[in-house]
Parts: structure tokens; C-alpha cells; sequence
């Protein structure tokens, strides 16, 4: 019964997909993706409902039969990835991003120097509001945990910015997904430990399910999406590796993130043929 959350969470999240497409459609939350297609625009909210809709017999099994089949630290998980998920809907829906003819990748304000300047002029911007908020998040879900002062803001660092970096990598079908599959393919084969899987799985389920929906162009992630996947990307990390490890993860997060504000991470991929190619694979031709 290890890996029932991720399973359960998987089976909701295809089921529940495609009604969230439609009541996204529906409600007019759609957004242009960079080819110009017109498409739903927040896969993410359907991640959460396929991981609480797993949560609901695996908490009542949990308390009914005394079995333990949601880790502990899954709670952790599950509160900052749902709060870092509609921060990042508030930003699909109030950024000014979420109608049709709004550009996918939009000038201003952009990143956090644009949040930032924004935010001296005295306008709160969602996205200034996403970068408290789950700052906020990391510093509840990973306080109490036995960690030393230098240890918790190293973990806190790590969360918070992975969770930014995969809303500069979510600009091209599929990208981010794939990024998080290989990262946790990396870190669970170097440790040789699945249980930081296992941890995740109750919203990982769910964000596997909207693999051909992202890659099939059938509807986008949005920050809500991105930002989830980030958390699953900074647990990963957190869990898997010691305190030498996340700081040479912090470093390349800090690059990722400085490298992001300054240049297009989408044409630094297509630059690279072995990159290309891995970015290009599944999605539409």
C-alpha cells in the first residue's frame, strides 16, 4: 500500500481532467500558449482535486482501520503545494494572462525585478503577492522539523526557488513535467531511495495524469500547474539530499533564476540539439 496515494491520485487526476478543461473552457479561463491556440488555462486546479479526492478514503482508512498509508510528511506536501497552486491561480486569473489574445510570455511586469519595481510604485502584484506567500509556506511547512538555523534556511531557499524555476521553465508544452520526471528519476537513482516518491505521491499522481493534456496541447498548467510542480521539484530535493547536496541545488537554482530574468531559458534549449530534443519529445509536431 506504499505507493496507494500516487496511484489513487493518478486514476482521479485522469478522470478529473477533462471536466476541468471544460469548466475552464467554459468560464472563459483560457489563455493563448506559444503557438497562439487558444487553450485552457490552469491544469493545476485539476492537480489538486485528483490529490484531494485520493486524500478523502486514504485519511479516512488512515483514522477507521489505524493503517498508515499517507506518509507524515505528506501533510507538509500537501499545504504547500496547494497554497503555492492558488497563489499561482490567483496569478492565472488576476495577472491580466488568463483571456484569449493575452500573450503567453508576457513583458511586464516580469520576473521579480518587474514584481519588484512594481511593488516600489506602490502596486501589489500577484506575482509579488506568489513570491510572500510562498516564502511564508516554506517557512511553516519546514520549521519544527529538527534542523539546525543554517539547515532550515537552506531548505527553505531550496523549496521557494525551485518552486520559482519551474514557473520560468513551464513555457513550452510538457517542458516542466518532463524536467520534474528526470529530476526525480536523478535524485531517487543517486540516493538509491524512493520514499521522497512515495512522500510526493499523493499530488504526484495527479500531475503525472496531466501529462498528454499538457504535452497534447489540450490544455496548460499555468502558474497554478508550474508552481505545484516546483514544490514537488524543492521536496524532492529537500528530501533527497543532505545539506552539501541542497546547497549545490541552491546554486543552480540561483543561476536558473538569474539566467531567467535576463535571457530566454526557451531559446537556451533550442540552441543545444541533445536539449532540443529532449524538450521536443511527445509534444506536437
Amino acid at each position: 500500500m506504499d505507493w496507494l496515494p500516487l496511484i489513487l491520485s493518478f486514476l482521479a487526476g485522469l478522470v478529473i481532467a477533462p471536466a476541468a478543461l471544460d469548466a475552464m473552457e467554459a468560464a472563459g479561463l483560457v489563455r493563448q500558449n506559444w503557438r497562439g491556440r487558444v487553450l485552457p488555462a490552469s491544469l493545476g486546479l485539476a492537480i489538486v482535486a485528483a490529490g484531494l479526492v485520493a486524500l478523502a478514503p486514504i485519511a479516512l482508512i488512515d483514522e477507521l482501520a489505524d493503517e498508515s498509508w499517507l506518509p507524515l510528511a505528506s501533510s507538509d506536501v500537501l499545504l504547500y503545494g496547494i497554497g503555492v497552486a492558488l497563489l499561482g491561480f490567483a496569478d492565472d486569473v488576476l495577472g491580466g494572462r488568463a483571456q484569449a489574445g493575452a500573450p503567453s510570455e508576457p513583458a511586464a511586469p516580469r520576473g521579480w525585478r518587474g514584481h519588484g519595481t512594481a511593488a516600489a510604485g506602490g502596486s501589489l502584484t500577484t506575482g509579488a503577492l506568489k513570491a510572500v506567500g510562498a516564502l511564508a509556506l516554506a517557512l511553516l511547512v519546514l520549521s519544527g522539523k529538527g534542523y539546525d538555523t543554517g539547515e532550515y534556511l537552506l531548505a527553505v531557499a531550496v523549496l521557494v526557488l525551485a518552486t520559482n524555476a519551474f514557473n520560468l521553465l513551464d513555457l513550452r508544452p510538457g517542458r516542466a513535467l518532463k524536467v520534474l520526471v528526470l529530476l526525480g528519476a536523478a535524485l531517487t537513482l543517486a540516493t538509491w531511495d524512493s520514499e521522497p516518491a512515495r512522500v510526493l505521491g499523493i499530488l504526484l499522481g495527479g500531475a503525472l495524469a496531466m501529462a498528454p493534456y499538457d504535452l497534447g496541447e489540450r490544455g496548460m498548467l499555468g502558474d497554478a500547474g508550474s508552481n505545484l510542480l516546483g514544490a514537488l521539484a524543492g521536496f524532492w530535493l529537500v528530501y533527497s539530499l543532505g545539506t552539501a547536496g541542497q546547497a549545490v541545488a541552491l546554486a543552480a537554482l540561483l543561476v536558473i533564476t538569474i539566467y531567467g530574468e535576463f535571457r530566454s531559458i526557451s531559446a537556451l534549449i533550442e540552441r543545444n540539439p541533445l536539449t532540443r530534443g529532449l524538450d521536443s519529445i511527445g509534444r506536437r509536431a
